[in-house]
């Protein structure tokens, strides 16, 4: 008489140890269909949405507790032009060159999956460019106001706090677009070189969208979020 064989149950302890881990994180990337690289830069992406949000709040705190005058951003941000004051209108062209840099670096990414490496690195080069042009014109910005007398420690014109939140979260921000451009520049090099036409496939640890030129998507994510961050800070900081 035959007899039928019951299933078993899972064990959980079926591999322990650095074994263990090493197969459960496979599993899960033959799972979720993301590479390690990139998933790594998601949570990067996740920490420093954290930092960002804290600094805006301590922002709003500030400003909305402050018992001192607030200086207009209209006023302070403005810039004389044929001897006419026009308010925000170098912020506006930061803003501008910024987005630019986004839509050309969603053009290399798109070259980058029709492995168009030199189209795709020319494209991370302008929008390398971009991004020099942004940090130079923030500069100017910085040094604009420093000559009109606001330092982080204090503010001739209202409240202190607003040259300590100012430089410390568009500093903050400048500093990021900067590390962006040299990652960039980098990774536009290596492509054009074809460095990454070099490196073996692993479709196993790469999932569906890795692959040779997957770095391109991972830079434009983080090129994006920084243009993105730029999008909450210009309303919260100059148009508030």
């Amino acid at each position: 008489m035959s007899q039928t064989r019951q299933p078993q149950a899972p064990t959980l302890a079926a591999s322990s140890g650095w074994t263990g881990v090493v197969k459960d994180y496979a599993g899960d990337k033959a799972a979720f269909q993301v590479s390690a690289n990139k998933t790594m830069m998601w949570i990067f992406l996740l920490s420093d949405t954290f930092i960002f949000g804290c600094f805006l709040v301590g922002y709003m705190s500030v400003r909305m507790t402050t018992t001192e005058n607030w200086p207009l951003p209209s006023e302070v941000f403005a810039l004389t032009i044929g001897g006419h004051s026009i308010p925000l209108i170098l912020i506006a062209i930061m803003t501008f060159v910024l987005i630019t840099s986004s839509g050309t670096m969603a053009m290399a990414v798109n070259c980058g999956y029709q492995r168009k490496r030199f189209s795709a690195a020319l494209l991370m080069l302008v929008t390398a460019l971009l991004g020099v042009t942004f940090v130079s014109m923030q500069a100017f910005e910085w040094s604009k106001l420093i000559a009109e007398g606001i330092r982080p420690w204090g503010n001739a014109e209202g409240a202190s706090q607003f040259g300590a939140a100012f430089f410390m979260i568009t500093g903050f921000h400048g500093l990021h677009v900067s590390v962006g451009v040299i990652y960039l520049t980098t990774v536009a090099i290596r492509v054009a070189l074809g460095k990454y036409e070099k490196k073996k496939v692993d479709p196993q640890a790469a999932g569906v969208q890795g692959g040779r030129y997957e770095i391109i998507e991972i830079a434009g994510l983080y090129w994006h979020f920084v243009d993105l961050v730029w999008v909450f800070i210009f309303a919260f900081f100059y148009l508030w």
